[in-house]
């Protein structure tokens, strides 16, 4: 049997505008042709976020937070060319959506708790870990419950790791200015993470609970 694909079925899929771009298309294309599996790419990225989340923890410098940004880009190209792979390369099969659910949630996990050490607040990276769960928990309930999953945010993953990829830079760029400086930016995106997360809940929670009273 072939190794299992990342991504469910296309009216479960995430909508994503740069799937219709040319280098992506040509990217997943050239992937599809090799040995390299939908499995693996999606694996590849719990390997880019937790080098993330070591340079936040570990390398509390400018380099550290380029670094840091830069991996959760890679962790967000791999989550786009696991689907690519699987659904437009045929690489689909039953298993697929393990793949495509577990690891983000291992990687979500390692890279908020990462943010919140390195701002000093600890309990935060793991209340937004836990609310970025819970965001993917609503919608699959959702969906085990026969409706299209509802991927909206305000903070679903690629506005979470938006607000990362910011603060790193952010830190990046006036870390020069003090360590303080680099965690007060952190830590805003640590609360706005978790703060955006809860109300992402909300937000599915109602839509589904509208969906099947057929308001």
């Amino acid at each position: 049997m072939p190794e299992t694909a990342a991504e469910p079925p296309t009216m479960h899929r995430r909508p994503i505008a740069a799937r219709e771009h040319g280098w992506a298309r040509a990217l997943s294309s050239a992937l599809a042709r090799c040995a390299i599996t939908p499995n693996q790419i999606s694996v590849f990225s719990v390997l880019f976020a937790g080098a993330g989340a070591a340079m936040l923890v570990w390398m509390p410098t400018p380099m550290g937070w380029l670094g840091c940004a830069a991996c959760v880009q890679l962790r967000l190209l791999c989550n786009l060319l696991d689907g690519m792979v699987a659904v437009e390369g045929g690489k689909q099969t039953p298993t697929g959506t393990l793949y495509n659910e577990f690891p983000d949630r291992i990687a979500d996990s390692l890279l908020l708790l990462g943010l919140g050490t390195a701002a000093g607040q600890s309990w935060l990276g793991w209340l937004g870990a836990l609310l970025a769960a819970l965001t993917a928990y609503v919608r699959l309930t959702g969906a085990s419950l026969g409706l299209e999953q509802d991927f909206r945010g305000p903070m679903a993953k690629q506005h979470r790791m938006a607000v990362l990829t910011a603060a790193c830079l952010l830190a990046a760029g006036l870390g020069l200015l003090g360590h303080e400086v680099a965690s007060l930016i952190l830590g805003t995106a640590a609360w706005g993470i978790a703060l955006g997360a809860l109300l992402t809940c909300v937000a599915r929670t109602q839509a589904i609970a509208r969906l099947l009273k057929g308001d």
